[in-house]
């Protein structure tokens, strides 16, 4: 629909769709930038479990993919496993913000997380295409764990079936990216010392595939705007910090934070240009972190870097109008 209006002897026609073409022009810079890219994202969160923020999700993956990017989603399955967990009588329990993992919760994880999750996260996907794939990290090796023990007081406290990968295979993952594949990979891995299948972390898997693809991007779905300045004293969120200030600030994080914000550590100290922490219950929050000023969460980038790629935008440094310690902020 349009309308025509008359200045003078002459006349224009002004289009209402004119913003839409606008923000597609605002974007270019963006999208040479990030061509050809490699970006691993983490998958987890509310985004999982509501219907609009999945589809909203899978909408954003495929636009990346349309866009010259290599996206690999990395997913977990936390919400769809302790209920699976409740229905079979198990308990869920936690320790140091990792699930602990008998043997009998193995095979619910296993069965939740490549039989479920990924299968809907595909489905979601290949609505707009042949383009995703899904993998667990025990396909062709593409992650090989062993027991992790986590630290609580000092104390090494033995987890179960919790794995902590010793080693990356990419080539699985290079190959569907490179035939222009969406993978999909599930976070679980065997064990080349016992066999065994672990449960790995989701945020520590994607930030270990992610340094081994030497992706340029980290994104981590979670359920809160960013890393908060002070919580829970005040809800500012940190817009961005370095490396040694996340690695100084981990001690004070909350049990959930901590592999979060360890993920995005290895991450940049490990070849990943930036790690950034977003808030999957905002739709459309890769595509509002990647392609706009507007950072919705926070950036890690390796130290030593002052205006890292993806901080500042492709025509200059960010507006000044925009105050740094507010960029987590919902939109």
């Amino acid at each position: 629909m349009s309308t025509t209006t008359t200045s003078g002897s002459g006349s224009t026609r002004k289009h209402t769709a004119l913003p839409k073409a606008r923000t597609l022009v605002e974007a270019l810079p963006w999208l040479t930038r990030h061509h050809g890219k490699t970006v691993v994202i983490k998958f987890g969160g509310n985004a999982m479990v509501d219907d609009d923020l999945k589809a909203a999700f899978a909408q954003d993956v495929v636009f990346l993919r349309h866009a010259g990017l290599r996206p690999v989603v990395v997913h977990g399955g936390g919400p769809q496993i302790s209920a699976q967990l409740d229905r079979f009588g198990i308990a869920s329990e936690f320790k140091a913000g990792l699930r602990v993992t008998t043997p009998e919760a193995m095979d619910v994880v296993r069965m939740v997380l490549a039989g479920q999750v990924q299968r809907e996260l595909v489905g979601l996907l290949n609505r707009h295409g042949p383009l995703a794939v899904g993998l667990t990290g025990e396909d062709a090796h593409t992650m090989t764990a062993t027991r992790h023990y986590a630290r609580i007081d000092g104390e090494r406290v033995d987890l179960g079936r919790v794995g902590e990968i010793t080693a990356i295979d990419t080539g699985a993952v290079q190959a569907l990216l490179d035939n222009g594949r969406i993978p999909v990979v599930s976070s679980i891995a065997r064990s080349a010392e016992d066999g065994h299948v672990y449960n790995v972390n989701a945020d520590t898997a994607a930030a270990a595939l992610a340094a081994a693809l030497g992706a340029e991007t980290l994104m981590v779905l979670t359920d809160v705007e960013g890393l908060y300045a002070d919580w829970p004293h005040s809800d500012d969120v940190i817009s961005r910090l370095t490396a040694s200030e996340l690695e100084a600030l981990l001690p004070e994080l909350s049990s959930g934070m901590v592999p979060k914000m360890e993920g995005c550590l290895h991450a940049v100290r490990n070849g990943v240009a930036n790690a950034r922490v977003i808030d999957g219950r905002v739709q459309h929050s890769i595509l509002l972190e990647i392609f706009t000023d507007e950072g919705i969460g926070t950036m890690v980038v390796p130290d030593g870097l002052e205006s890292p790629d993806g901080l500042e935008s492709p025509d200059g440094p960010e507006s000044t109008d925009t105050d740094a310690d507010q960029l987590g902020g919902t939109s």
